[in-house]
């Protein structure tokens, strides 16, 4: 029978966490996950030098972390190997998420220059959405208000949090075309939403938005039309898998919480504060990356390989 975890039980988890049956140390609920914060393994001439913000999976297996320090973007391999480091000093005001799009093009957010920016493979600015340092409302359509994340249909449409100040996600093509807003309205109510943090597309087309204000999961139809809430904690990032599974990670509990048929299967109990969450398609892999000043560092968690019978 599939384990599935109430609301309330996993509030009691994620926040009192007084043992180890509850999370106190890094590992999962059920103990399926293995957690490891120490895996990315940069030069010892490269130190973090400030928050590791955001982290991303480049459908390949390389990793991309997001660094509010020069260089801001850092690329490791699945073994943790450091691999390179790109972005001068000037290219973003706060560097806050980094995404790779299913065509392999990098994406990253700006929220003080209220930008959302694409990269070509030479790490030069080929796209942006919004317009530096003009800030819009809830029903612009070629401006935010400090867009926060950015999430990819199966088509190549790109999705834009919107929501420290705003209350949205924005939908465009590929090309930077304005689709249609989902949300728009600040508030607790069904199609509302409180400080949308993270935007991702599950397998069934849904959009599914980190209501973190609220502490929800939002989901949306393919259309823009309001489907359901789910409960989680939501400050953070979130992503689906090519199975339907979803995660996402909140930066007060220190956790990814996961579901799957939108009913909570697991918990687990990351390093830091993990303010960035990536999936790997390909493995399984969960990538989060901490923002909490004595632990920059990206922390890579796996399933366990069950035991041989």
């Amino acid at each position: 029978m599939k384990q599935t975890i109430s609301t309330a039980l996993l509030a009691a988890v994620v926040v009192a966490g007084t043992s180890a049956q509850q999370l106190s140390s890094l590992g999962s609920l059920f103990d399926r996950y293995t957690v490891n914060p120490t895996w990315a393994q940069l030069p010892p001439a490269m130190p973090w030098g400030a928050s590791t913000s955001s982290v991303a999976v480049d459908g390949q297996g390389r990793v991309i972390a997001m660094v509010r320090a020069v260089p801001y973007f850092r690329m490791f391999n699945a073994d943790g190997s450091f691999v390179r480091a790109w972005g001068d000093a000037g290219l973003f005001h706060l560097a806050h998420s980094v995404h790779v799009a299913p065509d392999g093009a990098i994406w990253a957010t700006d929220p003080d220059d209220h930008v959302v920016h694409k990269f070509g493979p030479d790490g030069k600015v080929i796209l942006t959405l919004g317009k530096k340092g003009a800030s819009g409302n809830d029903a612009s359509t070629d401006t935010f208000n400090q867009p926060n994340s950015v999430g990819f249909g199966p088509t190549g449409d790109v999705f834009v949090s919107d929501g420290y100040v705003n209350s949205r996600v924005v939908q465009f093509t590929a090309e930077g075309r304005f689709v249609r807003i989902l949300g728009g309205k600040k508030g607790a109510g069904p199609g509302e939403l409180n400080t949308p943090h993270g935007v991702a597309v599950d397998p069934q087309g849904r959009v599914v938005v980190a209501d973190s204000g609220n502490k929800r999961l939002a989901i949306f139809s393919a259309d823009g039309a309001f489907l359901k809430n789910l409960a989680a904690p939501s400050r953070g990032g979130v992503a689906a898998a090519p199975d339907g599974t979803l995660y996402v990670s909140d930066v007060n509990a220190g956790a990814v919480t996961v579901l799957k048929g939108d009913q909570i299967v697991d918990v687990i109990k990351v390093d830091g504060r993990p303010h960035g969450l990536a999936v790997d398609v390909r493995t399984g892999d969960v990538y989060t990356s901490s923002t909490l000043a004595d632990r920059w560092n990206v922390t890579k968690t796996v399933v366990k390989k069950a035991a041989p019978r």
